[in-house]
């Protein structure tokens, strides 16, 4: 059995900027659909959500990274957060071998600063 964590924190202000700098360029590129329609609902709160999202997604590829070979292989858009009707985060990996991987955690939060995610993942 094989235990993986990632962690990581990024500044509110840094993916906001990379948004009004860079607009749909930057937004496409990292987030899916269905994240970019989450987070513009959040209006006032969309860039802490934005975030929360990126933070989710390093964390993510840090816990994963014993299983890529080739980081440059990898897409901002394989990693993709969703919460269910409670607003519980869990993440949805797209073109990669997870037959390996029993379980995925993720947790993520944020403030008016920063934003910060964990994903720990258990694999065979």
């Amino acid at each position: 059995m094989k235990i993986a964590c990632g962690t990581d924190i990024i500044e509110i202000d840094r993916i906001k900027e990379s948004i009004d700098k860079l607009g749909d360029k930057f937004i496409n590129r990292i987030f899916t659909k269905k994240e970019i329609d989450y987070c513009e609902s959040k209006q006032k709160q969309k860039y802490q959500h934005y975030a929360a999202r990126f933070a989710a997604k390093e964390a993510a590829f840090k816990a994963l990274s014993w299983k890529i070979e080739n980081k440059y292989n990898v897409l901002w858009t394989d990693f993709e957060v969703t919460v269910n009707q409670q607003g519980r985060p869990s993440i949805n990996i797209y073109r990669m071998d997870l037959s390996d991987i029993e379980n995925i955690d993720i947790s993520i939060s944020h403030c008016k600063a920063y934003a910060v995610a964990n994903v720990t993942v258990l694999g065979r």
